[in-house]
């Protein structure tokens, strides 16, 4: 992930009447863009607050996007802990019989559970291991969503892209 940052100014001297100067910081990082300005210990309380919550979005996704526009890193929906079973999903995608829509919907569930780049046998695994019926070449599956462009490749992984999420209604 790139980043920029750059202080402003920190103003730390005590005054006269015993409060503290005022601070002013900004910076950017991937996407998040913080400027604070205020009595010294606000801002380092602010500052201290978007640090974590980076931290914690880093965590979540294994720390792996570098800011060079992949989309999966950026345009995938969040982790949802409600996101309920896969029978339930997929029922609600109106997935019907097809075999390739059936591997991009349970891809874009591994997904929403936080899993952003499985393998095609988890997404098999994942299948059968919630009692769906069984797919006969999860390979040839994500194959052929690749060539919509709702899947892309990583080695032997993959996920989903923002138009896979999007054929499904996301």
């Amino acid at each position: 992930m790139a980043a920029e940052f750059c202080v402003i100014s920190v103003d730390s001297a005590l005054l006269e009447d015993g409060f503290m100067g005022t601070a002013k910081i900004s910076f950017k990082l991937g996407k998040i863009d913080f400027t604070g300005e205020g009595e010294e210990k606000w801002v380092a309380a602010q500052l201290d607050k978007i640090l974590e919550k980076v931290s914690n979005s880093l965590s979540n996704s294994g720390g792996t996007s570098d800011g060079d526009g992949d989309a999966e890193a950026t345009d995938s929906p969040a982790i949802d802990a409600n996101v309920g079973s896969l029978a339930s999903y997929l029922q609600k995608k109106s997935i019907g019989k097809s075999a390739v829509k059936r591997f991009l919907a349970t891809a874009a569930w591994l997904a929403k559970k936080g899993n952003k780049k499985p393998k095609a046998g988890e997404v098999g695994k994942a299948i059968t291991d919630n009692h769906q019926a069984k797919l006969a070449n999860p390979a040839d599956c994500l194959n052929k969503n690749v060539s919509k462009g709702f899947c892309e490749k990583i080695g032997s992984q993959f996920y989903v892209t923002p138009e896979g999420f999007k054929s499904l209604g996301e």
